[in-house]
């Protein structure tokens, strides 16, 4: 069992940490960190895309996975990460920054078989520093949802969102069974750690891009983005860069990690279990 106390205050950012994290989680490119945000930089777009593209004869097909942000400004620091989960599993996972940037874009494809669900979710991130000013910061999320329908009995096609009857079934279908298999592995890690589900809303993590506008469950729109920021800054030092370090266990493959937001409006919980099997607990405070 890994647990881990994070505890966010107001103003500089501050870390108590009770029991050692991995020491890759503050390697250098443990970059993304929540500042203050700034109100006359924003971003002038940003989007995360999935695509399907079908070859001829073949039985794969292709699946294109893009994320982009352009801030209206050049910052001292620019950076996106961005998750795939295919069927409610981690897939794979796109990082890129640079320094003295306004845009970021990567893009990568990957090949699929059989009807499934594809889900991304992105962060995109920029860092300003002005002389003496204090550091400021800014943020965004976008997510994008594909389900591909390959079947000896159908033809092969796929939707964003279904608009016939027999999408909307597929739809369902798919849902169903991997709502299943989460709703399984979420149960355990919430037995696991003697959670109280009654006290909590519970939120996949592909579906953070939803509150867009509107703060998380039991926050306040004058405390949702430095949550939201630094919820991101723990989710990144704590499961996203233990993807990337073959010594330590590493969340690919791994179901899709829920997060619990208390009722009470006190703190956040984040559950996931890596693909070695050992269960994980961050907690955020308010």
């Amino acid at each position: 069992m890994k647990k881990v106390w994070l505890y966010w205050v107001l103003g500089p950012l501050v870390f108590v940490i009770v029991l050692a994290l991995y020491s890759s989680y503050f390697r250098d490119d443990a970059v993304i960190k929540y500042f203050p945000l700034a109100q006359s930089s924003t971003f002038s777009s940003y989007d995360t895309k999935l695509e399907f593209e079908s070859p001829q004869d073949e039985d794969e097909y292709e699946i294109k996975w893009e994320m982009f942000s352009d801030s209206n400004q050049s910052m001292y620091l620019r950076q996106d990460v961005s998750l795939l989960y295919v069927n409610g599993r981690l897939k794979g996972i796109m990082n890129k920054w640079k320094e003295n940037a306004s845009v970021i874009e990567k893009k990568t494809s990957l090949h699929g078989e059989d009807s499934k669900r594809y889900e991304a979710i992105s962060f995109h991130h920029g860092e300003i520093h002005e002389g003496e000013k204090p550091i400021q910061s800014i943020q965004a999320t976008s997510n994008a949802t594909l389900y591909v329908i390959d079947s000896p009995l159908t033809k092969r096609s796929s939707f964003h969102v279904p608009s016939t009857p027999e999408e909307k079934e597929w739809k369902e279908t798919l849902d169903h069974s991997i709502t299943q298999q989460l709703e399984a592995q979420w149960h355990e890690l919430l037995r696991y750690y003697q959670i109280p589900k009654n006290q909590y809303t519970l939120v996949p993590l592909t579906h953070l891009g939803e509150f867009k506008g509107k703060p998380f469950p039991g926050t306040t729109e004058e405390n949702y983005e430095r949550i939201k920021g630094q919820l991101w800054e723990g989710l990144y030092k704590n499961y996203i860069l233990g993807i990337s370090n073959a010594e330590s266990s590493h969340p690919i493959q791994s179901y899709i990690p829920l997060i619990l937001f208390d009722n009470n409006g006190k703190h956040l919980m984040v559950l996931f279990e890596d693909d070695k099997g050992k269960k994980h607990q961050l907690i955020q405070y308010y």
